[in-house]
């Protein structure tokens, strides 16, 4: 090699080389550092780029690639030309600096790092310097091969790829799987053989987590390293692992042509930006990822008072007005959440509709027949009763049977094939038309100037698939557009609001990613109506979202136990409590629980927003029969544990990271002074030992060291 870059930065080991080709391989992203003797030779490191760029037109070269997005041209020809490194105020930034004499095109492959974090933030520029147009098809944010290598073990045996399935109602659901397990056996040791096989996630659309959120964690059960990264996008993405000669690889990425439609005719003097991709790597189990993982989103998140003061939301929808207010129904409601201890009171789907609302949506204005006195009258009431009103909004579609709907021109919409694309009976608005801006603008500008509205739930609730095709390369090309334009326009809107709160909420949680979530400064977690389910969601929750980001319902239901009561509040109050339920009919003894738990919630939520998640009992599935999830500060450890028709009333809850120590305090910090639930600490192993009373209940439990 002609020469080596060596960066270390933040517990990450990261090393380029340059050939005497004047290709740049990137031979290691660790956090072990590099021992040369893990590759094969360093002859066999071709597939070691770091983009992947195809261009229309170009051959592959490579033998049985299949579905892989490998040796593509011109990536597999690119040269260096010269690398920079400076710091901002993130910390070091690093960029290569390549190009492709034939095409002229010049890339740029940026690795962002933050100070005292194992995350690299990466991204891709490219420059069409030459005098013809060129095709993009696929563009990776990130390239790595050899991900398998350190360590002695077969990969069949040592590598554990993590996935986080994700739907409607069924959020956060990780699985794990060896290689051969997705069918990517070994091929020949001895020969170095690859395969056509890859292993690949992707979404194709507006959810940007409908199947799969878009992030993954890949374990050497060997060597005890992992690697973690997540899509920071917030549509189209694609991210695969396939295997080359002799070592496997990983690459990310936004849309591609192959799955996505997505296509981008670059003019000469064009550029064109991949989307962001943020990679990590630690030392220890999937709990330290996804606590580095914490720290970083927390880092690349807007500022806002909201993820300091983690206020308490009231929501009339789940399990209790189900999108049918009216001012008769809020006022009850306004004054026992008032009682319980909210601080928000949120006005749900339905506002602006005397009947059934879901394809009229678009005007956003009040319902007469719901509000005779008008919103504002309800809007007033929340404030007199020292709570900030909010209300539901839709803002990115527009009801087939909206009176604006005929008024508007069908460049306000996506369009495919010369129609309207709809879904649902709704149609998508097109963010990249600054007519449709206006719009977005007047209903913010509406309801925070009239309304005096601090809290928008911002829901979304279509798919409009692939894309639109209207003044676009491709429909993927159109889509991605919308999106990034979207994204700028809630720029502006926090800009001319800073405090106002806007909920990110996609049928629950089908957006749940960090193009929307470094903007957002709360994220609804699910639509999932049955709390003992929720639990399980809510305990994996952190692995998406920060757990002061993450939104959890709590409704006791109307002539339920305490138990339940109990149960629902657990589910919600190590993260963000969204408050709902009949509060104005629940058994005195439900709310009183209600209100202790909202009570507790504030003398703990300056912990929360600084704490790190862990799992005592793993990760959760619906059929547990015990659920529990830990958040850990400097000196304070917090447990929820639920017991969900465990047929015995014991649990064993490891706490590592407290093993041996014996000068800790534990108590049931909710409820308080209960005489049911028994619990004691074993420091020698490190466990906490809870028994509940009934097949369905749950409790929070304080760790302090003393």
């Amino acid at each position: 090699m002609a020469q080596t870059i060596t960066l270390t930065e933040n517990g990450l080991h990261l090393v380029f080389a340059i050939t005497e080709q004047n290709q740049v391989k990137l031979l290691h992203f660790s956090s072990l550092p590099f021992d040369p003797s893990t590759l094969h030779s360093m002859a066999g490191t071709d597939f070691f780029r770091p983009v992947e760029v195809m261009v229309t037109g170009e051959d592959t070269p490579g033998e049985h690639q299949g579905a892989q997005m490998t040796l593509t041209q011109p990536g597999a020809r690119l040269l260096y030309d010269h690398h920079t490194d400076e710091r901002n105020h993130f910390g070091r930034l690093f960029t290569l600096h390549l190009y492709d004499a034939i095409t002229g095109l010049q890339v740029k492959c940026h690795y962002q790092f933050f100070d005292g974090i194992a995350v690299v933030r990466c991204w891709t520029e490219l420059e069409n310097k030459g005098d013809r147009a060129l095709g993009l098809e696929y563009v990776t944010s990130f390239a790595l091969t050899g991900i398998e290598k350190e360590g002695l073990s077969d990969q069949d045996d040592k590598m554990e790829l993590w996935v986080p399935h994700n739907s409607w109602m069924r959020e956060v659901q990780w699985q794990t799987y060896t290689f051969p397990q997705l069918g990517m056996a070994r091929n020949s040791a001895a020969f170095r053989q690859h395969s056509s096989k890859v292993i690949r996630f992707e979404n194709t659309g507006n959810w940007s987590a409908k199947e799969y959120l878009p992030m993954g964690y890949l374990q050497n059960r060997e060597t005890g390293t992992n690697l973690f990264w997540q899509i920071e996008h917030n549509g189209s993405w694609h991210w695969e692992i396939g295997d080359t000669v002799g070592n496997c690889y990983l690459q990310l990425s936004g849309p591609t042509e192959k799955y996505n439609q997505w296509w981008k005719n670059l003019q000469p003097g064009e550029s064109f930006c991949s989307v962001p991709v943020s990679v990590g790597a630690v030392q220890g189990d999937f709990d330290a990822a996804m606590g580095e993982l914490t720290r970083y989103r927390r880092a690349i998140r807007r500022k806002n008072d909201d993820n300091e003061k983690l206020a308490v939301i009231f929501n009339d929808y789940m399990n209790c007005l189900w999108g049918d207010p009216t001012t008769e129904k809020e006022l009850p409601l306004i004054e026992a959440a008032q009682k319980a201890g909210c601080e928000y009171f949120v006005v749900d789907c339905g506002w602006y509709s005397k009947g059934n609302w879901w394809d009229n949506v678009g005007e956003w204005k009040e319902s007469r027949e719901r509000f005779p006195g008008g919103l504002k009258e309800v809007m007033d009431a929340v404030r007199a009763k020292g709570m900030i009103p909010g209300v539901w909004l839709e803002l990115e579609v527009m009801g087939i049977n909206c009176p604006l709907g005929p008024q508007c021109e069908d460049d306000w919409f996506f369009m495919r094939h010369g129609k309207r694309v709809c879904d649902r009976s709704r149609w998508q608005l097109d963010f990249r038309n600054p007519k449709v801006i206006e719009h977005a603008n007047q209903v913010i500008d509406r309801l925070v100037q009239e309304y005096h509205v601090g809290y928008i739930k911002m829901d979304y609730n279509i798919e409009p698939g692939i894309g639109t095709d209207h003044n676009a390369d491709s429909v993927g090309d159109g889509m991605l557009g919308h999106q990034r334009a979207y994204l700028k326009w809630l720029d502006g809107i926090f800009a001319k609001y800073p405090d106002l709160i806007i909920e990110n909420c996609s049928s629950g949680g089908l957006r749940m990613d960090y193009a929307m979530l470094s903007r957002y400064s709360i994220q609804s977690t699910s639509d999932q109506e049955d709390y003992l389910r929720y639990a399980t969601i809510a305990a994996n929750a952190p692995t998406a979202v920060t757990p002061e980001q993450s939104a959890i319902w709590s409704y006791p239901l109307d002539g339920a136990s305490r138990e339940d009561a109990v149960f629902n509040m657990c589910n919600a109050l190590l993260m963000r409590i969204h408050q709902s339920g009949h509060l104005a009919k629940i058994p005195q003894n439900q709310f009183d629980s209600v209100k202790e738990a909202l009570d507790y919630y504030k003398t703990i939520r300056h912990d929360i927003k600084e704490a790190l998640p862990f799992w005592p009992l793993g990760l959760s599935h619906f059929s547990d029969t015990w659920i529990s999830l830990g958040l850990k500060t400097d000196k304070k450890t917090y447990v929820a544990v639920w017991r969900r028709h465990a047929p015995t009333g014991t649990v064993q809850l490891p706490i590592e990271h407290l093993k041996g120590h014996e000068n800790v305090k534990v108590t049931c910090a909710y409820p308080a002074n209960d005489p049911d639930t028994a619990f004691s600490w074993h420091a020698a192993n490190g466990t906490l030992t809870v028994t509940l009373p009934c097949e369905i209940s749950a409790r929070i439990f304080e760790i302090t060291e003393e």
